[in-house]
C-alpha cells in the first residue's frame, strides 16, 4: 500500500480507535485482546474500498463486534479451564460515570456472545435495533429478544446508584490503611455483613481459588494477610476508579503490582475484587 493511502486510512481510523477499543474491551474483558481486535479491524479497513463506506464509524463498529464474537467462542473454553475466579483486566478510569462496572462485566460473562453484543450495543452504546441487527446478523425482533433476555439476567448487577467519587476514594484509602496495618476494627466497620472477596491469580500468583463469602471469613482472611503485609510491606501506588469502582493499585512484596476494586453499597464494602495475575496487569506498569 502506498504511503499516502496508508496515511489516509489511518487518518480516518485513528479518531475512532478509542471508541472501538471501548466496544471490544467491554465485549472481551481484556485490554490486550481488545487492542488486537481493533488492530485487525484497521488491517481490514486498509483493504476496504473506503469511498463506498458511507458511515465509517458504523462500519468499523460492526467489524469489531463480529471479530469479538468470533473471539468469544475460543475465550469461553479458556475461561472454563481458568484457575480460580476469572476477573476482567482492570481498567483505570480517568472520567466519572463509567457505564459498565466490574460487577456488570462479570454478569455479562454469563450471557451468550449474541446476548452480550445485543445488550452492549443497544443498552450501553445506544444503537438502534436496526443497526444491532445488521451488526450481529439477526433480525431486529430477534435482537430485541436478545437484549431483553440479557437485561433481565444482568439486572441485579447494574449499579443502583453512583458512589460519590470523593467519598469512594476516601473509602479506598481507608480500606488500604486498615487492611495493611492490621486494624481489624476499622476494617470491620467498612464491611457489609454479606461481603464477598474474589481474587484472580490465574495460577500465576497465590490467590483464593474460590470466592470468600461472609463478614467473618473475609475479616479472618485479612487478619492473616495483614501479618504478611506488616512483615513484608505493601506499597500504595495510587487510588482511583477501576472499572467504575473505587480502588487502589499496590506494589506487593514480590515486586508485582496488584489491583483492588471495592463495590460499595449503602456506604459499606459489599464486594472486593483483587487482580493479581501478572498477565492482566502489564498495561498498568
Amino acid at each position: 500500500m502506498a504511503a499516502d493511502a496508508l496515511a489516509e486510512a489511518a487518518g480516518s481510523f485513528d479518531p475512532l480507535r478509542p471508541g472501538l477499543v471501548r466496544v471490544a474491551y467491554r465485549m472481551l474483558g481484556s485490554v490486550a485482546d481488545a487492542e488486537d481486535i481493533v488492530q485487525e479491524a484497521f488491517i481490514r479497513w486498509m483493504g476496504t474500498d473506503r469511498d463506498r463506506v458511507r458511515e465509517p464509524e458504523a462500519f468499523l463498529r460492526r467489524t469489531v463486534t463480529r471479530l469479538c464474537l468470533d473471539q468469544l467462542k475460543s475465550a469461553r473454553h479458556r475461561r472454563e479451564t481458568y484457575i480460580g475466579p476469572w476477573l476482567p483486566e482492570p481498567l483505570l478510569e480517568e472520567q466519572e460515570g463509567e457505564d459498565v462496572t466490574l460487577p456488570l462485566m462479570l454478569a455479562l460473562e454469563r450471557l451468550s456472545p449474541l446476548e452480550r453484543a445485543a445488550f452492549l450495543l443497544h443498552d450501553v452504546f445506544g444503537l438502534g435495533f436496526e443497526e444491532v441487527a445488521g451488526t450481529i446478523r439477526r433480525s431486529p425482533a430477534a435482537c430485541r429478544q436478545l437484549a431483553a433476555r440479557a437485561r433481565k439476567r444482568v439486572r441485579d448487577a447494574r449499579p443502583r446508584y453512583e458512589v460519590d467519587r470523593k467519598r469512594g476514594l476516601e473509602l479506598a484509602e481507608a480500606f488500604f490503611a486498615a487492611s495493611r496495618s492490621g486494624d481489624m476494627k476499622a476494617l470491620g466497620s467498612m464491611l457489609a455483613a454479606d461481603i464477598s472477596l474474589h481474587a484472580d491469580g490465574g495460577g500465576k500468583r497465590s490467590a483464593a481459588t474460590q470466592p470468600v463469602v461472609g463478614f467473618y471469613s473475609v475479616l479472618k482472611l485479612h487478619e492473616g494477610l495483614a501479618a504478611l503485609f506488616i512483615k513484608h510491606g505493601s506499597q500504595l501506588v495510587r487510588t482511583g476508579f477501576i472499572n467504575g469502582l473505587p480502588g487502589f493499585i499496590t506494589r506487593e512484596a514480590d515486586g508485582e503490582i496488584q489491583v483492588t476494586a471495592l463495590d460499595i453499597e449503602d456506604g459499606k464494602v459489599a464486594a472486593i475484587y483483587v487482580v493479581r495475575n501478572p498477565d492482566k496487569l502489564g498495561h498498568l506498569h
